[in-house]
């Protein structure tokens, strides 16, 4: 339904997307994953025709939208990272004037708000500013302006940020009503892992500016699928029991979470006998050992590096 082919976007001299190639299949929810500066929202950004890009192009139905996106803009709705909607004016006040942008008919927009107003669990706000809705209320009026059109691709670039979990789970209920009952196709971007396991079947990771691996969860999660995850729960966690796991040659990763440690290594090696060693010659009390199925965030962190970068 939408597809990028070879997308570039080059901002001077820096590139800051380089031929990205990825596609939406009707009433599919796709997950675009990636650190910060990966080139995700630059990405959605030249999906949705706010900025051109440099190189490559967007097909919507297998016609490229360059000279013409006035036919994806007509069924595509967009929730931006950032809330934008009028914080002075009323929930209904932001609708009526984000309808009259979509040029919807007067006759049917009075009762598209109300639809989307209940959608999204804001009825009984309507009359209120919308500068005294908490960060979670905005959230949800941020998606309702995006689907006031009835919108047949939804792109979500990380609409869960800063809220409470009640309206975070409420966001994510209402986008896979939208996918099941609407078949609304929805490109969605989170840092939250358990986000996308939730809705998305298909996913790219981007870094860097490039998608560095995608396919199905199973497929993206089979990355790893020669290794496994040992949590250990220690007492405390003192620094010669984990200088000696991290140094372990069997071990590729090591990460330490409070007085928790997850390592990861090769099934075919038994680690369980040096880490009860490794214990004991530190004097390290374990509470518990857990062996796991690599996750999505363990590739994701296998793919793109466990050091945070600006």
């Amino acid at each position: 339904m939408l597809e990028a082919i070879n997308l570039t976007k080059t901002y001077k001299s820096t590139p800051a997307v380089k031929g990205v190639n990825l596609y939406l299949e009707k009433g599919e929810t796709v997950g675009l994953l990636g650190p910060n500066g990966a080139g995700k929202s630059t990405t959605i950004s030249m999906l949705s025709s706010l900025i051109h890009p440099t190189a490559g192009e967007v097909l919507l139905k297998g016609e490229s939208i360059k000279g013409q996106p006035q036919h994806l803009r007509a069924i595509l709705g967009v929730v931006p990272q950032d809330i934008a909607v009028f914080p002075d004016l009323t929930a209904r006040e932001n609708m009526l004037f984000f309808g009259k942008v979509y040029k919807l008919p007067k006759k049917d927009l009075k009762n598209r708000i109300e639809e989307v107003l209940k959608l999204v669990g804001l009825e009984q706000q309507h009359k209120k500013q919308v500068k005294t809705f908490s960060g979670g209320m905005k959230r949800r009026l941020n998606i309702a302006v995006a689907l006031l059109h009835e919108p047949e691709i939804l792109i979500m670039d990380e609409p869960t940020v800063g809220i409470d979990p009640q309206s975070r789970s409420y966001i994510l209920e209402t986008v896979k009503k939208l996918n099941e009952e609407k078949g609304v196709t929805v490109l969605y971007t989170s840092h939250y892992m358990e986000e996308v396991e939730f809705l998305c079947k298909r996913l790219y990771i981007m870094d860097r500016g490039e998608v560095i691996a995608s396919g199905t969860k199973e497929e993206v999660k089979n990355i790893l699928s020669s290794e496994h995850t040992i949590e250990v729960e220690m007492e405390v966690a003192k620094d010669e029991f984990l200088q000696r796991l991290q140094t372990h040659p069997a071990i590729s990763t090591a990460t330490i979470l409070d007085k928790k440690v997850v390592l990861m290594a090769p099934k075919e090696i038994n680690l369980l006998e040096d880490v009860f060693a490794a214990a004991k010659q530190s004097g390290t009390v374990l509470k518990g050992i857990q062996i796991m199925a690599p996750s999505l965030e363990d590739v994701f962190l296998h793919l793109t590096g466990r050091t945070l970068r600006d």
